[in-house]
C-alpha cells in the first residue's frame, strides 16, 4: 500500500491525517496518511528508509525552509518562494529521489482570490516570515500587492517589529495575515500583538491557522469589525494541490 504523510515537529494540531485518511475512503484510494513529528529534520533521510513504500509528504512547522538541504530537486516556483511544504519520493535503482513543490502559494491564493478577485494595489502586513510567510509574498507581489512584513526582531530594513505597529500603519494596511503559529492549538489563548482597537470594518483578517476555526487574532478582528478569513479552505485547497502533484510524479 502506498504512504504518505506529514512531517514537522509538533503535529497535534494537524487535520492533515483525517483529512487524507477520509479522502482515500470516500474515492476507494488504497493508500494510507500518517503523521510523523520529528525532533529534528535530520531525521529525515532514517524515515524514508524506514519506509520504502513512502511517496510523498507534506511538511509543517517548522522544516519548510529546512527540508529543501535534503531534496534532489525543487520545482522552479518553490525556489522562487524559498520554502517547499510537499515532496514527491520516488524509489528508482535502489535511491530515493525527492523534488520539492509548495502548494502553500496555491491554496493562499484561492483565498486572496476570492476575496478580491483583482486585488492589485492592496497594501498588506504579513505577520511572521517563516516557510508559510515565503509563500504568502510571492503571491501578494505576483498580485500586486504592496506589503510589509512584521517580525518580533527587525532583521531587515523593510521589516517591522510588533511595537511599531503605529496607527496610521493600520489605516493604510487594510489585509493583516498571520502566518505564525501564534494561537494555533493547543496555544488557543495566545494571539499575534497588534493593535486590534484599531481594526474598522475595511480591514480583512486572514489567519493560516485552521485549528481553532476561530483564533483569538480572528476574534479581536471580528469583534473590532473586520472581516475574518481562517486557514481551513486554504488547507484543503492546498492539500488536494499536493494529491495533484503526488498522483502525478510518483
Amino acid at each position: 500500500m502506498d504512504l504518505f504523510g506529514l512531517i514537522g515537529k509538533s503535529l497535534s494540531h494537524s487535520f492533515s491525517k483525517k483529512y487524507f485518511t477520509n479522502k482515500f475512503e470516500e474515492e476507494k484510494i488504497h493508500a494510507q496518511y500518517e503523521l510523523f513529528p520529528l525532533e529534528s529534520i535530520d531525521l529525515l533521510t532514517e524515515l524514508i528508509f524506514n519506509n520504502p513504500n513512502l511517496k510523498g509528504l507534506n511538511v509543517t512547522i517548522p522544516f519548510k525552509q529546512e527540508v529543501i538541504h535534503f531534496l534532489d530537486e525543487i520545482d522552479v516556483s518553490a525556489k522562487m518562494i524559498g520554502a517547499v511544504n510537499t515532496i514527491t519520493i520516488r524509489h528508482i535503482n535502489g535511491k530515493s529521489i525527492l523534488r520539492g513543490y509548495n502548494t502553500d502559494a496555491v491554496g493562499f491564493e484561492k483565498t486572496l482570490k476570492k476575496l478580491n478577485p483583482n486585488p492589485v494595489g492592496l497594501r498588506a502586513l504579513i505577520l511572521g516570515t517563516g516557510g508559510a510567510a515565503q509563500a504568502v509574498r510571492y503571491v501578494l507581489r505576483k498580485n500586486g500587492v504592496l506589503f510589509r512584513s512584521v517580525s518580533r526582531i527587525n532583521l531587515k530594513s523593510d521589516q517591522l517589529t510588533y511595537h511599531l505597529i503605529t496607527a496610521s500603519i493600520i489605516s493604510k494596511y487594510k489585509l493583516i495575515i498571520n502566518t505564525t503559529p501564534v494561537g494555533m492549538y493547543p496555544k488557543i489563548d495566545e494571539a499575534p500583538e497588534i493593535p486590534y482597537h484599531l481594526l474598522t470594518k475595511d480591514h480583512c483578517l486572514i489567519d493560516l491557522i485552521y485549528n481553532p476555526c476561530e483564533t483569538l487574532f480572528l476574534k479581536k478582528g471580528r469583534e473590532n469589525g473586520a472581516i475574518t478569513v481562517n486557514g481551513i479552505e486554504m488547507f484543503e485547497n492546498q492539500a488536494e494541490e499536493a494529491w495533484t502533484i503526488w498522483t502525478q510524479n510518483t
